[in-house]
């Protein structure tokens, strides 16, 4: 071989080529039906194929393996069976809910039995199918090549029906599918037309004429959000659930009646594996399972036992076996030759072109072969009036061509004429003949004169596709065979409950409650406290906050991780309950604690989430900061907020701007400030950077604060029960990673920080200690002091306890006087301190 004919390849370009090929060879010719029409290539052969065969409905039936020869020999260049099992879908009651083909002979059945082999069955179009097919003949339809150009096939079917909306379409290309639910032939055509007299309808409103999906095998609807999620973004999960009815036997037993199935359920399956979880004590009452099925429809009978509850045994079939499935609605299908996800109003507006071109390209047909025969008439007409000459001509002339020239030369007459005066035959002489010329004649001005009409008016094209539908909705509409049943899931539960503020408490064994914030009241600096947290033996309330029933509370535990839950979804409690393992509410790992919670008010509004930060502190000083947006999609089994080095663990989270001043302090009593813009943003597992060093070897971080109010003042408590607070211009800004500056005197009477907090003169004050005891101040009684000194008594404490937590309540004002007062003053927001 000579060196010059050798073409060196990249392997990979190739591949990739090769492979981009035959993935769009797959999506455009095998797996992914037509949005025009709603047919996959195969499928649009075999009707074309028996419509080539003259199998109408009013014809007889011909061997399947006929059709199937049709289809491969000239169209389909594939295996029979793709094209036999095809044919035999379009054949199945349960598979279409409007089926194309008529099947005689055994086409499967709802077990999953196959069809009888072609040689056997014999089929034919169904009427319906006819209406897929109409008006092809009229060129309203591109036609290309077969597999070996001998001969021409339709790109795409006219479609008078709208078969994608109506019948679906399911099928797996390379890396993409589609799975399009069936409807009503009814509720899609008064849809369509409503589109077409409002192009700019909404689809809540088109989903007031088509409801949902409508099943062959009917069934239940079971909860709407998954069909208007399809609806609006083609993407959607529908529930659907058999219909099943509970029956009292004679013998006092009762038993459950299964008459519909869900759409695509294998039915002996479905019996199969329930008898096996029967068997395995996975469902329990049932004491027997028949299929009384028949041709007039489906009879499956749990009997039950005696002491079975029978709600309680259909409750739980539907939950493990096939009773109940989920359709997932994915609306993919070719646009232009393009792969497109589709919502509703997607589907119609394709379909409404399509049928306005196939209108149009009608009409001009239709208005050709009107004016050829109007010409052939003028002509006819004009050669009756001189009819004697004509004869004259013809008798003289020595053979028909020289006759057919002198008609166009000597009389004026087009060719097309001289050839139909040539054709006419002696009859048409008569006078009642001439008369029905003239009459054809009128006729087709007047057809002419419509046809143009219709062309020259979009809105009369528009009214034919309306009257087409009426029509197909009269002729082939039924009954909705799907009910819908709205389940609680379609309620929105917020809208039943008032968006009250509550206080969320957590106690340090992890037992978390929610208590209205009236139940709390109002006391002088210095009280002793009413009783706030019940608890368990050796328990006490670690973390308190305020926060409204519709807000996100955000949990982060020690270890860095993130859980979220609505405060409506925490259980409620009195002031002395003890509330709830806060295990049983999310999914927190054994040896993992709550750490601190944040209330976030919105995570959909994507100006909020991207300019609002998270900024986290480590007991070891380690800060880091990341976008609101990193954690604005709840995830039951949580995630990663920080990546924790050994040894240390999650201390605090503040919600801030981006502009904040952040002060962290430690315990020894010092305190460090530094603008948040020294720390970069940093994605969620980032380990982040130094905030503050230690100056002794045991110290650690007790709180952090973010400074957002331009009033605020800096508020830190001691274990002992003294506090104080100071101006924030006490505290000299410097680089992140100092030492920071004393925040307080510490000594032996005070005990160690244990809390800080960024306050103003009309916020209050939470404090819980480790008895449980409670007491609510406003921070007005506490004077303004030098942030060296050591500060006031702030609670009475028995000699062994200590403060366990401090909450922040913004924005009370002056003192109400009343729990109920307080609580209607303000919008309560809360920090957790420990």
């Amino acid at each position: 071989m000579q060196e010059g004919n050798i073409i060196p390849i990249n392997i990979e370009d190739e591949m990739r080529g090769a492979y981009i090929d035959y993935s769009m060879s797959v999506i455009v010719s095998r797996a992914l039906p037509d949005v025009r029409d709603g047919l996959k290539p195969v499928h649009r052969r075999i009707l074309y194929a028996m419509d080539e065969l003259g199998l109408a409905p009013n014809k007889p039936y011909k061997k399947s393996a006929r059709i199937v020869g049709e289809v491969l020999g000239k169209y389909h260049p594939h295996g029979d069976s793709a094209v036999y099992d095809a044919m035999v879908r379009m054949a199945q009651p349960w598979s279409l809910r409007y089926m194309m083909v008529d099947g005689q002979g055994n086409f499967g059945s709802m077990d999953g039995d196959n069809a009888a082999a072609m040689r056997y069955t014999e089929a034919r179009l169904r009427r319906v199918a006819e209406e897929m097919l109409a008006d092809i003949n009229k060129n309203t339809i591109d036609f290309q090549p077969n597999f070996d150009d001998s001969l021409e096939e339709p790109s795409v079917l006219p479609a008078k029906l709208p078969n994608l909306l109506v019948n679906g379409s399911s099928g797996i290309a390379v890396g993409m599918a589609t799975n399009m639910a069936p409807h009503n032939l009814g509720e899609v055509a008064d849809g369509i037309i409503a589109y077409i007299d409002n192009p700019q309808i909404s689809i809540a409103e088109l989903m007031q004429y088509i409801k949902a999906p409508d099943f062959p095998t009917g069934g239940i609807i079971y909860g709407y959000q998954g069909v208007k999620d399809a609806f609006e973004t083609g993407r959607g999960r529908v529930v659907i659930r058999s219909v099943a009815a509970i029956e009292d036997l004679p013998s006092g037993r009762q038993q459950i009646v299964v008459t519909e199935l869900p759409y695509q359920v294998n039915k002996a399956q479905m019996i199969e594996k329930t008898a096996a979880l029967v068997n395995e004590k996975k469902i329990e009452g049932i004491a027997a399972i028949r299929d009384e099925s028949d041709r007039e429809g489906v009879r499956i009978v749990y009997e039950l036992k005696k002491d079975a509850n029978a709600q309680v045994v259909l409750n739980t079939l539907y939950t493990f076996t096939s009773l109940q499935v989920a359709f997932s609605i994915n609306n993919v299908a070719l646009v232009k030759g393009r792969p497109m996800t589709l919502n509703l109003k997607d589907l119609i507006r394709h379909y409404v072109e399509h049928r306005h071109e196939i209108v149009v390209r009608r009409t001009r047909f239709e208005l050709d072969e009107a004016e050829k025969r109007a010409h052939i008439l003028e002509g006819l007409l004009k050669a009756l009036d001189m009819i004697d000459a004509i004869i004259s001509h013809i008798r003289a002339s020595a053979d028909a061509a020289i006759a057919k020239t002198g008609l166009v030369e000597q009389f004026g007459f087009s060719e097309v004429q001289a050839q139909a005066i040539l054709d006419m035959r002696l009859q048409r002489l008569t006078g009642l003949e001439r008369e029905k010329l003239q009459n054809e004649y009128t006729e087709l001005m007047a057809t002419i004169e419509r046809l143009r009409n219709i062309l020259a008016d979009e809105r009369l094209r528009m009214t034919i596709i309306q009257d087409e539908l009426r029509e197909l909705k009269d002729k082939y509409g039924d009954a909705r065979r799907t009910a819908i049943v709205h389940s609680a899931d379609d309620i929105n539960i917020e809208d039943m409950i008032a968006d009250d503020e509550m206080v969320i408490t957590i106690s340090h064994q992890g037992y978390i409650k929610r208590t209205p914030l009236s139940e709390y009241r109002t006391q002088s600096r210095g009280g002793v406290g009413s009783r706030g947290a019940g608890s368990k033996e050796d328990d006490f309330t670690e973390q308190l906050f305020i926060a409204n029933m519709h807000s996100y509370v955000l949990f982060f535990t020690n270890k860095g991780r993130l859980y979220w839950l609505k405060v409506y979804e925490i259980p409620e409690g009195s002031k002395t309950a003890k509330g709830r393992p806060i295990q049983n509410l999310i999914q927190i790992e054994q040896d993992e604690k709550v750490r601190t919670a944040l209330k976030v008010r919105n995570l959909n509004d994507p100006e909020y989430i991207n300019n609002t930060y998270i900024v986290m502190c480590t007991e070891q000083g380690i800060i880091k900061k990341t976008a609101l947006e990193a954690f604005s999609r709840p995830r039951a089994a949580g995630i990663y907020a920080i990546t924790i080095n050994e040894g240390d663990n999650l201390l605090d989270v503040r919600l801030t701007s981006g502009n904040d001043d952040i002060v962290i302090a430690v315990r020894s009593g010092r305190a460090v400030r530094f603008n948040e813009s020294r720390v970069r943003p940093m994605g969620r597992t980032a380990a982040g950077v130094t905030g503050i060093s230690f100056d002794e070897a045991n110290d650690k971080v007790i709180g952090m604060i973010a400074i957002s109010r331009p009033d605020s003042q800096i508020l830190v408590v001691s274990e002992k029960g003294y506090g104080k607070r100071s101006p924030v211009e006490d505290y000299r800004i410097t680089n992140r990673g100092g030492k920071g500056v004393k925040t307080m005197n510490i000594t032996e009477k005070t005990g160690a920080l244990v809390s800080i907090q960024e306050v103003v003169d009309s916020d209050q004050l939470m404090i819980i200690n480790k008895s449980g005891i409670t007491i609510r101040i406003s921070v007005d009684e506490l004077r303004v002091m030098g942030r060296a000194t050591q500060g006031v008594k702030l609670i009475r404490l028995n000699e062994d306890d200590e403060i366990s937590s401090i909450a922040k309540i913004e924005g009370i004002g002056e003192d109400a006087g009343t729990a109920n007062e307080d609580a209607a003053a303000t919008e309560s927001n809360a920090t957790i301190t420990d």
